[in-house]
C-alpha cells in the first residue's frame, strides 16, 4: 500500500509539471535575441537552406526570437511556431541595437575581414588602421561588420567601438569642425594589388584597354559605379578598374604607400603543407580552403610559405590561387582569342552542397550533392579541352562554406562562375530546369547558358529568373546558379540520375559558355 501511495504522488507531480510550458526552450530563444524582418515577404522553411520546404511566411516589420544560427540561416520562433529564415533578410530589432548602433574602427593595418567568425575562414578583404565599418552583430570574440559593401567578421581585440551618431558640440562657423565630420572611409585613392591590371575605357570587361597598371601604383579616385572604380590617369585621362583588384583608401594618392606582400590562397580543404618541395616529403601541416599564406620563396612548381608558428613549409602551385591569376587572365582577355575556344579564361565551377550538407534528397533517395559533383566533373573536362583554366570549389564529398566559394571566385579572378544544383519542391508535379542570376551584369551569362540547356535537355524550360542566392549576391564576377531539374518529381528524378542526362547538361552549359565568350569578341 505504501508503494502504491508513493507512485500515486509521483504521477500527480508529473502531471502538474507537464501542464507548464517548456521554460528552457523559451529561455534559449529569449537569450539569443530578436530580429526584425526587412524583406517584403520572407519564407519560413523547415531547415537551414533554400532546398527545405516552406512552412510559412513573415511580413516586413515583424519580429522573431532567434533560437540558433547555422551559417547564413536563423532558427526563429514566432507565436510558438519554429522555423528557419535567411539572415540576410533580417536586421537586429530595436531591443538589440546596442551593437548595431556603433561603428567599428580598426586599430591596426591589414586587419582580416573573414567570411565566418573563425581564424581559418576565408579572408574577404582587409581593414587598415582608422578604417571604419558598421557593426551588424556580435559573436563571442568576433564582430560582424559591413565594410565597404562587404559583410564579414573581425576580431574584437583589434577594434575600437564608438557610437555611430555621436557628435561633440563645436562652433557652427568652424571650418576645422566641418572637416572632422567627413567620414574617414571616404574613398580618395586606388592602389593596384595585382601584378598587372588592365585599365579600361568603360566599366565593362569587354571595353577597350587604355593602358596597363602594375602592382603598387596608386591613382586618384574620381567616382565608383557598382564594383568598378573610375581613376585619374596622367595627362588628364580617365579609366576604369575592377575594385577587387586593388585597395581603396581614404588617403590621397600622394600619401599612400604600398606594403603589399605576395600570398597564396588554399583552394581545397585538407591541403598538404610539406617539409620539402616534393610530394614524397613529410606533411608538416594542413590548410583548408580560403586560408591565405605569405610566400617566402618559390622553387619550380612549389611555394615556400610562412606558417602561423613562424616555421615554413611547401605547397604545390596547382592547389593554390595567387594574385598572378588575375594578371594572367587580364593579359589574355583580348580579341586575340579565337572563336570556339576558351584560351586564357578562368572558369570556376561550384558543385552545390557536399560533406554534411547533402542538399535536397529525391523521392528515390538520390542525394543532390552526388549529382552536382558528377555533372561538374564532366563539364570541367569539356572546358579544359577548350583551353580554359578550371577551378573547382570542391573536388570531393567535402563541405565548403558558401562565402569561401565566393572568395575562391574572387581569388581566381573568374571570368565566369557556374554553381550547379538540382531542385526540389513540395509539389511533386513541378519539373524543369532554371537559370538564376542576381545582378544585372550576370543576366547575360544566365541567358546564354539557359538557351543552350534548352537545346540539349528534354525537360521543361523554366527560363532565366532572378534569384537571391549568396553565391550570386556576394559574387563580384559574372555568376549563374543553374537548377538542372526536380528530384522531388519521381519521373524526372529517373531522368536526372542517368549518365546520359549529365552528359547533355554538361554539354549545354559548355556550349552556353562558348557562345557567351564568343559574343564578347564581336566589336
Amino acid at each position: 500500500m505504501k508503494h502504491k501511495g508513493l507512485i500515486a504522488i509521483i504521477l500527480f507531480f508529473l502531471f502538474i509539471a507537464s501542464s507548464f510550458p517548456l521554460l528552457d526552450k523559451n529561455h534559449v530563444s529569449a537569450d539569443a535575441g530578436t530580429v526584425e524582418i526587412t524583406g517584403t515577404m520572407v519564407n519560413v522553411r523547415s531547415g537551414p537552406g533554400l532546398s527545405y520546404s516552406v512552412t510559412g511566411d513573415l511580413e516586413q516589420g515583424q519580429t522573431a526570437s532567434v533560437i540558433s544560427k547555422q551559417g547564413d540561416w536563423l532558427q526563429v520562433q514566432v507565436d510558438r511556431q519554429e522555423g528557419w529564415i535567411a539572415s540576410w533578410l533580417t536586421a537586429a530589432s530595436d531591443e538589440d541595437q546596442t551593437a548595431t548602433g556603433q561603428t567599428a574602427v580598426s586599430s591596426v593595418n591589414g586587419l582580416n575581414v573573414r567570411a565566418q567568425a573563425d581564424l581559418s575562414a576565408a579572408v574577404l578583404t582587409k581593414m587598415d588602421a582608422g578604417d571604419t565599418a558598421e557593426i551588424i552583430g556580435v559573436a563571442d570574440d568576433w564582430l560582424e561588420i559591413d565594410f565597404r559593401n562587404t559583410r564579414g567578421f573581425v576580431s574584437k581585440q583589434y577594434i575600437v567601438s564608438s557610437d555611430k551618431d555621436t557628435t561633440s558640440e563645436k562652433p557652427a562657423d568652424s571650418a576645422e569642425s566641418e572637416q572632422k565630420k567627413e567620414p574617414i572611409s571616404k574613398v580618395s585613392s586606388f592602389e593596384i594589388a595585382v601584378n598587372t591590371l588592365n585599365i579600361r575605357s568603360k566599366p565593362d570587361l569587354s571595353s577597350k584597354i587604355q593602358q596597363t597598371g602594375t602592382k603598387g601604383e596608386v591613382f586618384p579616385v574620381i567616382s565608383m559605379e557598382g564594383h568598378w572604380v573610375e581613376i585619374e590617369l596622367a595627362k588628364g585621362k580617365k579609366g576604369w578598374v575592377y575594385a577587387f583588384h586593388g585597395q581603396l583608401s581614404d588617403q590621397t594618392a600622394e600619401t599612400v604607400t604600398s606594403d603589399a606582400k605576395e600570398a597564396v590562397t588554399i583552394l581545397t580543404d585538407g591541403t598538404n603543407l610539406r617539409s620539402q618541395a616534393s610530394t614524397d616529403s613529410e606533411v608538416v601541416s594542413r590548410a583548408d580552403a580560403g586560408n591565405q599564406l605569405a610566400v617566402v620563396d618559390k622553387q619550380e612548381e612549389w611555394y615556400q610559405v610562412l606558417l602561423a608558428d613562424g616555421q615554413t613549409a611547401f605547397v604545390a602551385e596547382w592547389v593554390v590561387s595567387t594574385e598572378e591569376t588575375f594578371s594572367q587572365k587580364e593579359q589574355v582577355d583580348s580579341p586575340d582569342r579565337r572563336k570556339g575556344t576558351l584560351d586564357g579564361l578562368t572558369i570556376v565551377l561550384d558543385p552545390g552542397h557536399g560533406g554534411n550538407d547533402g542538399g535536397t534528397v529525391g523521392v528515390r533517395k538520390t542525394q543532390e550533392k552526388e549529382l552536382t559533383l558528377k555533372t561538374a566533373e564532366i563539364l570541367s573536362r569539356h572546358l579544359n579541352a577548350a583551353g580554359a583554366e578550371v577551378v573547382m570549389t570542391r573536388q570531393s564529398d567535402t563541405y565548403v562554406d558558401l562565402r569561401t566559394r565566393v572568395a575562391g571566385s574572387h581569388q581566381a579572378g573568374a571570368d565566369a562562375f557556374v554553381s550547379i544544383h538540382y531542385d526540389a519542391t513540395d509539389d511533386s508535379s513541378v519539373s524543369g530546369f532554371t537559370s538564376y542570376y542576381q545582378h544585372d551584369f550576370q543576366k547575360e551569362l544566365a541567358a546564354y547558358l539557359n538557351e543552350e540547356l534548352g537545346k540539349k535537355l528534354t525537360l521543361q524550360d523554366r527560363g532565366v529568373q532572378h534569384g537571391n542566392y549568396l553565391v550570386l549576391r556576394e559574387n563580384k564576377q559574372p555568376a549563374v546558379l543553374v537548377e538542372l531539374g526536380f528530384l522531388s518529381n519521381f519521373n524526372e528524378e529517373r531522368v536526372l540520375t542517368s549518365s546520359q542526362f549529365r552528359e547533355q547538361a554538361a554539354l549545354g552549359l559548355y556550349t552556353g559558355l562558348i557562345n557567351y565568350f564568343d559574343a564578347q569578341l564581336v566589336e
